[in-house]
């Protein structure tokens, strides 16, 4: 018998269970089985009898005794077995009963094709659809659909659709909530001999979604690269969970449809306006580390670059042609997609100085001219790819009548297997370059048919690197780098709220800032133009003059703002005649006086726009840009996910044109980008810790090489109640659970969640266990921790798992030395969670695992869960006795008697443990 490791070694979450019933079932009933073509219900019973299916296929309708030669049954309580998979095609009205009586049975999984579930909104329709998902539940019976295609599992001999093609067997995963797109795409696919591991349609996701298919998906050993096409997410925080999951994996690919469509709410604020929805699912799937396209066609390209290269280090590419023109596209295409083209060292010039024609270019792009023969090109590549300015060699060749482009491309393939550098290849033409392409592709070697799709291929992997590293930061839920005041934050909210009032006065607004260590510039407050005139005098010319108006949010495209004014009377004069300019335009807007604040006299200062605004789906989201009154007019910005850290400010920043200017040019000096970055990481911090605040704008802020100041800001804020950070897609860093213990040992220890830079301290600690040790950790005897398996262990989503370790704080090194870890994962309800536990071999005997199992039990009560389990082997006695100790109840599994399952009431356990 094969045993699964307790958690991590076959790892999937509990939002994939029952799933194996969709793509690996042994038996499946087709309800709504015809033999009439055309139809439904006949195309279905088609692709299911002729797909090959190893096993029973039994259909049932009321309507024939027989359906494509096989004996047919009225209806479910009449089949003679359970079957494992169900697909339904039938009237809406009979899809709920029918999903009970499947249930009752114990059917674990059905596709429900028919639509009619109130996509337009039908009431009658959703009722239906709920009916189906209650008669669903107490059998945790599992539903693709409705309204959708069907599902394919090609190694499985699957074909649950009404398909017009089969899908032929590969490593691809494509999934879609849109029937149209599957067909179009096997069509697309069987035409370039494109295979697949599955092919699902999630139509209405009512159950089943793109969560739980990814969660599934990333440890299926069939799938080397997940092809998603969305059109909207469901269950934003397990999506985002279950894409980080698979990301660390495997390439995760996305295609998000409705990308020009416009926001369903007009914006308040200039945050609001700049941040558009489909903008949001791109900072959404960059922070998951998925790669966007945007065709199908780049879809399955990109899939194909990042199987074919490594990761590459940077965005600086080498390219090298036996064509000017074709290398001028090629450099145009980088520059347009945010490349760069690599500076070559001095060393590899003269190199190439001696195998290249006098007449070459003597740069990069090398053009090695037009009779290039095989050593050259051989030659040229073999001392380009030793440049280490370079990250990758894109190898473009147009036909001539003085070389063979198959002989060239012959001499690539023999270099291409030579390393440091990724190399991507280009043979431009048709018959000419069908050889060459045929070449590359038996020495798997990534080609495409233009320069130009070759530096998108280099591309994705540029970005899909980046979406990488972002995908390994974990911002902590507080912030260390700075103490923010949270008490007059606190206070002045709740008297907005009291007062009903949505927006915060300017003064409040900057007051928040403060609180926050963000410098502001000081802002007085006026009831008439004579206090302004007062106010100027005491704090000196020159100043600005605002109006004060909770009506009015963009002051300036109402005359509401008035600057440099150099006297008391002067401002005193403008605020009476600002005051009456408004009044005319906008007699019912509610004037409470005016701002008055000294001019910031910063003359190299970048003005910029840092802002937050609340998404329905994904949470706070944070915005930098280029500010000022033009920053819509200018649309020069960016969007990150809260929380952030300083490595993702200045990721934030660096997706901007206005951070060019920030490095400095010319005489101008740098500004303070630290300054910058850490002005966002508070702004985040706030928004984390404030679920009220629904809108912020900072605008402008300037920034310098002396640093910054909030010059105008404004915060909207709606009532609030529960967890702040429930509202965020991420969930932050714990860095709550973090604390210093002593134990019996006498030694100091430091126990915190684990952090994806701790993957070296767990292989040390792998390292120190003895191998019986491994084996009653694994159940296997492992000799070493796949990547795979060190990046499943150390890169957590908080949301639904927990890793405490436990590191020896008197222990020399940069490296923490590591004596036990524990962890969970807890089900998609937060309802059960499974537990492991692990002891490095020289500490054992010290109260270490003991210390561990009180701590995550504690946690898990605090988040809910209602009781843990964990799977430990007959022979781990000291194990068992530990768990005696804490109360789990011990129970031989039936399957397996070399396994005793353990379980833990936590609503019954002592509040000491």
């Amino acid at each position: 018998m094969r045993r699964k490791s307790p958690l991590f070694s076959d790892y999937g979450p509990m939002s994939v269970r029952n799933l194996e019933y969709l793509f690996k079932p042994r038996s499946i009933a087709l309800i709504g089985a015809s033999d009439k073509p055309g139809s439904v219900g006949g195309v279905l019973t088609h692709n299911l009898m002729s797909g090959g299916f190893n096993g029973p296929i039994i259909p049932v309708t009321p309507a024939h005794a027989v359906v494509a030669g096989i004996a047919a049954f009225r209806d479910v309580d009449s089949l003679p077995q359970a079957p494992e998979l169900a697909v339904i095609a039938t009237p809406p009205p009979t899809v709920p009963g029918l999903i009970a009586a499947l249930g009752r049975r114990g059917t674990k999984a059905a596709v429900v094709i028919t639509a009619g579930f109130g996509e337009g909104g039908d009431a009658a329709g959703v009722s239906l659809r709920q009916a189906m998902l209650d008669a669903a539940k107490p059998h945790l019976l599992r539903i693709v659909g409705p309204n959708c295609l069907g599902v394919m599992a090609p190694a499985h001999r699957l074909n649950a659709t009404f398909a017009h093609l089969d899908a032929p067997r590969g490593d691809l995963a494509f999934v879609a909530q849109s029937g149209a797109i599957i067909t179009a795409m096997l069509d697309w696919a069987a035409a370039r001999g494109i295979g697949f591991s599955h092919v699902v349609s999630l139509g209405d996701m009512s159950d089943v979604d793109f969560g739980d298919m990814l969660d599934y998906l990333a440890s299926d050993p069939r799938t080397r690269a997940i092809l998603l096409y969305i059109e909207g997410v469901t269950a934003p925080r397990k999506f985002m969970s279950a894409a980080r999951v698979a990301a660390r994996t495997k390439p995760v690919l996305v295609v998000k449809a409705g990308r020009r469509r416009e926001g369903a709410r007009a914006a308040r604020s200039h945050t609001g306006a700049l941040a558009g929805s489909d903008a949001v699912y791109d900072t959404a799937f960059r922070r998951a580390g998925m790669l966007r396209v945007y065709e199908l066609d780049e879809l399955f390209d990109a899939a194909e670059t990042l199987a074919l290269c490594d990761p590459v280090a940077g965005d600086r590419l080498a390219i090298l042609s036996n064509g000017g023109g074709l290398a001028v596209m090629a450099t145009d295409s980088l520059v347009e997609a945010g490349g760069r083209l690599a500076e070559l060292k001095p060393e590899t010039i003269a190199a190439l100085d001696h195998v290249l024609p006098h007449t070459w270019s003597h740069g990069n792009p090398i053009d090695i001219i037009g009779d290039a023969s095989p050593q050259r090109y051989r030659d040229a590549i073999a001392i380009a790819r030793r440049d280490t300015n370079t990250d990758a060699l894109l190898v473009l060749n147009a036909p001539t009548a003085l070389a063979s482009p198959a002989e060239a491309a012959r001499a690539v393939t023999e270099e291409g297997r030579v390393k440091p550098r990724n190399l991507l290849t280009s043979w431009v033409g048709e018959s000419t370059a069908d050889e060459a392409r045929r070449l590359f592709a038996a020495a798997g070697m990534p080609t495409y048919a233009t320069p130009s799709e070759a530096v998108r291929g280099f591309m994705h992997l540029v970005r899909h690197r980046r979406n990488q590293e972002l995908l390994l930061q974990v911002p902590a839920a507080a912030a260390d780098d700075f103490a923010p005041d949270r008490d007059p934050v606190r206070r002045l909210i709740d008297l907005a709220l009291t007062q009903k009032r949505l927006w915060l006065t300017a003064a409040e607004s900057k007051e928040v800032l403060q609180a926050y260590r963000i410098p502001v510039v000081v802002t007085r407050t006026a009831k008439n133009p004579d206090e302004v005139g007062a106010i100027v005098r005491a704090l000196g010319a020159p100043c600005a003059v605002k109006i004060l108006s909770p009506d009015i949010t963009h002051k300036s495209d109402v005359g509401g703002v008035a600057l440099d004014l150099r006297t008391p009377e002067a401002a005193s004069a403008e605020a009476g005649l600002m005051l009456a300019r408004i009044r005319q335009a906008l007699p019912n807007a509610r004037i409470e006086g005016f701002t008055v604040e000294p001019m910031v006299v910063r003359r190299d200062a970048y003005e910029l726009i840092l802002g937050m605004t609340e998404d329905a789906q994904f949470g706070p989201i944070i915005l930098f840009g280029h500010g000022g009154t033009a920053a819509e007019i200018i649309d020069d910005k960016a969007l990150a996910l809260a929380p952030l850290n300083l490595a993702l400010a200045r990721a934030l920043m660096a997706r901007t044109r206005v951070n060019r200017l920030l490095q400095g040019y010319r005489n101008q000096p740098p500004a303070a980008l630290d300054a910058i970055g850490m002005t966002l990481v508070k702004l985040s911090q706030l928004v984390v810790d404030f679920a009220e605040i629904a809108e912020l704008d900072i605008n402008p802020l300037l920034a310098d090489a002396k640093g910054v100041i909030a010059i105008d800001a404004r915060i909207l804020v709606k009532p609030a109640s529960g967890d702040p950070a429930a509202r965020l897609a991420i969930r932050p860093y714990p860095s709550n659970l973090v604390e210093r213990v002593a134990l019996s040992d006498g030694r100091a220890y430091q126990l915190r969640p684990i952090r994806p830079e701790d993957a070296p301290a767990i292989v040390a600690l792998f390292r120190h266990l003895e191998p019986e040790d491994v084996r009653m950790r694994f159940f296997a005897p492992l000799t070493e921790l796949s990547p795979t398996l060190l990046a499943r262990l150390t890169q957590l989503d908080y949301d639904r798992e927990m890793a405490l370790l436990l590191y020896d704080v008197a222990a020399e090194g940069s490296t923490p030395e590591i004596v036990g870890v524990v962890r969970i994962a807890a089900d998609p309800d937060n309802d059960q969670a499974e537990f492991a536990v692990v002891v490095r071999s020289d500490r054992k005997g010290h109260g270490i695992g003991y210390f561990l199992m009180t701590r995550i039990i504690a946690y898990a009560r605090g988040r809910g869960i209602r009781s843990l389990r964990g799977d430990v082997l007959r022979e781990n006695r000291l194990m068992l006795e530990l768990c005696r100790d804490l109360g789990f109840a011990l129970c031989p599994l039936p399957e397996d008697a070399e396994i005793v399952r353990v379980t833990l009431d936590l609503a019954a356990v002592s509040a000491h443990v």
